[in-house]
C-alpha cells in the first residue's frame, strides 16, 4: 500500500503580493535614502500643502491629451477616455476624511552608544483622517551609515549605526503621506536630533605611578610604611602591636620577635593632556591623529578608575577644556563627552595660553597624548615640567608625507620632515621627559611598559 502524497504547502496569492508590493516599498525607500544621502541634507523645509499624488497627475495627463486630441483631429470618440479619466478623478476626489492635521515624531534609543553600536529610531505619522501608507525619506548626517529599513503603517522603523565617534547630528526623515486615494499628498518632517557616540576604548591594564603620591588611601604601594598588604621588610617588635603581624621565621631564627613591615598604599592623581591642535590623516592608513588619541586616553582613563585612582583632563586645541581630576564611573563618561566637539574647533593662531594653576594638581601625573606635529605643544610641555609635574609624552602617529619616489625634492623633504620630528623628541627626552610611541591597533601596555621598571619622577619646583 502506498503512502499517501503530503500535503503540498500552498500560498495564498494575496499574502504573496502584498509581500511583493511592501518588498518594493521598501528597496524603494533605501534608493531614495541613498540618493538623499550622498546630497547631503536638505537646507528647506517642505511645504506644508498638500499637492497633486502620481495618480492625479496620470489621470490629467490622460484626459488632457485626449481632449486636446479629439479638437484637433475631429474625433468625437476620443473625448470618451477624458471623460472616464475626469470621472475617476470627480469620484476618488479627497473627501472629509483627508486629515487636517498632520505632523510626524520620532524617538531614538539610545542617545548615548559606542562606536558601532546599533541606534534604533522610531518614527510615527500623526494625523486626525485616513492617510496611505507613508513613503519614508531618510538623510542621514555625516558619518553615519543605514543598517536597516522596515516600513510600518503610520512610519518607519530605522537601525542606524556611527562608525566614528562624536557628536553625531542623526539627519532628518521626510515622510510622504498620500490620502487614503491616492490623490494628493504631503511631506512632513522630523529631526532626529542628536546622538553622542563614545569610542571604544583601547584595551590599557598598566598605571604607572610617579615618585610622590598624594596622601589618600589608594591600590598603589608606596615607599613608605603603612598598612598595607605587600611586605617591604620585617624589624624587631614593639609592645602594643598586633601578633598577627609577627614574622615567625625571622623570630625563630633571630629569637627575638620580628614584626612584618608593610608599605603604604596611595591613590594617584592622573591628568590626560590631549593634543587637538590639528587631526592628521594617515594616507596609508587612512587612521585619524584625534581618533587614535581619545581611544589611547579613554583606555588609560579605564585603566587608572579601576585601580581607584582621580583622573582629570586637559584639552589644548580651539578650545581649552578643563575636567578636574575625579574618581568613579561616571568621570569616564565626563572625559568623554567633554571632548566630543573637538571636531568643530578651530585651531588657535599664535602661541598658546598658559594652563590655569587648577588645571593640574601638584605631583599630579600628566600623559601628555600629541602627534608632535605642531612646535607649539612644546612650550605647553615645557610649562607643565617647569611646575614639577612627572610628564609622560605618548607619540600617536601622524604619518608620514607620501612622497614620488623618482622625485629628489620629495625625498628630501621627508628626510626634513623627519629630522624635525627626531629633534622633537630630543628636544622633550634632553628635558627629562620620557616619550613613548604608541602604535594604532596595540594596546597602550605596550608602550607604557618600561615605565614600570622606575616611578616617573618630575622636576623640583
Amino acid at each position: 500500500m502506498n503512502p499517501a502524497p503530503a500535503a503540498e504547502e500552498t500560498v495564498d496569492p494575496t499574502t504573496a503580493d502584498t509581500d511583493r508590493l511592501a518588498r518594493r516599498a521598501r528597496e524603494l525607500a533605501v534608493a531614495r535614502s541613498a540618493r538623499a544621502g550622498a546630497a547631503g541634507l536638505p537646507d528647506s523645509p517642505p511645504s506644508p500643502h498638500w499637492r497633486p499624488g502620481e495618480q492625479t497627475l496620470r489621470l490629467l495627463t490622460v484626459a488632457t491629451v485626449a481632449a486636446v486630441t479629439a479638437l484637433v483631429t475631429g474625433h468625437a470618440w476620443l473625448l470618451a477616455p477624458a471623460a472616464f479619466a475626469a470621472v475617476l478623478l470627480v469620484l476618488a476626489a479627497p473627501g472629509p476624511g483627508r486629515p487636517t492635521r498632520l505632523s510626524a515624531w520620532s524617538t531614538v534609543r539610545p542617545r548615548r552608544c559606542f562606536e558601532g553600536e546599533p541606534v534604533t529610531v522610531h518614527v510615527i505619522v500623526e494625523h486626525d483622517g485616513r492617510i496611505g501608507p507613508p513613503e519614508p525619506t531618510v538623510s542621514l548626517g555625516p558619518g553615519l551609515a543605514l543598517d536597516a529599513l522596515a516600513l510600518t503603517p503610520d512610519g518607519v522603523d530605522l537601525v542606524l549605526r556611527a562608525d566614528s565617534w562624536g557628536r553625531r547630528h542623526l539627519g532628518v526623515v521626510d515622510l510622504d503621506v498620500p490620502d487614503a486615494r491616492g490623490l494628493t499628498r504631503r511631506t512632513v518632517r522630523t529631526d532626529l536630533g542628536t546622538v553622542d557616540v563614545f569610542p571604544v576604548p583601547d584595551a590599557a591594564r598598566l598605571t604607572p605611578v610617579p615618585v610622590r603620591l598624594p596622601e589618600r588611601i589608594g591600590e598603589h604601594a608606596t615607599a613608605q610604611e603603612g598598612t598595607g598588604v605587600e611586605v617591604v621588610g620585617v624589624r624587631p617588635h614593639v609592645p602594643g602591636e598586633r601578633q598577627r603581624r609577627i614574622h615567625w621565621p625571622s623570630t625563630t631564627r633571630r629569637d627575638a620577635v620580628q614584626i612584618n613591615q608593610f608599605a603604604a598604599e596611595r591613590a594617584v592623581d592622573a591628568v590626560l593632556l590631549l593634543d587637538t591642535l590639528a587631526d592628521y590623516v594617515d594616507t596609508a592608513t587612512g587612521r585619524r591623529s584625534l581618533d587614535e588619541t581619545l581611544r589611547a586616553a579613554t583606555g588609560l582613563t579605564r585603566a587608572y578608575l579601576r585601580r581607584h585612582d582621580r583622573i582629570g583632563l586637559v584639552a589644548v586645541g580651539g578650545r581649552l577644556r578643563l575636567l578636574t581630576a575625579a574618581t568613579g564611573d561616571r568621570q569616564f563618561y565626563r572625559i568623554v563627552e567633554s571632548v566630543l566637539e573637538a571636531r568643530q574647533d578651530r585651531p588657535p593662531r599664535g602661541a598658546l595660553p598658559p594652563l590655569p594653576l587648577a588645571a593640574l594638581p601638584g605631583h599630579a601625573l600628566v600623559y601628555a597624548f600629541t602627534p608632535l606635529a605642531d612646535q607649539r605643544i612644546l612650550d605647553v610641555l615645557g610649562g607643565i615640567r617647569e611646575r614639577g609635574n612627572p610628564l609622560v609624552v605618548v607619540e600617536i602617529p601622524a604619518g608620514e608625507p607620501t612622497a614620488r619616489p623618482d622625485d629628489e625634492t620629495d625625498a628630501l623633504a621627508l628626510r626634513l620632515w623627519r629630522a624635525e620630528r627626531e629633534a622633537m623628541r630630543a628636544t622633550l627626552r634632553g628635558r627629562g621627559i620620557p616619550v613613548v610611541g604608541h602604535t594604532p591597533g596595540e594596546t597602550l601596555d605596550l608602550a607604557l611598559g618600561p615605565l614600570l621598571r622606575r616611578r616617573v619622577t618630575g622636576a623640583g619646583r
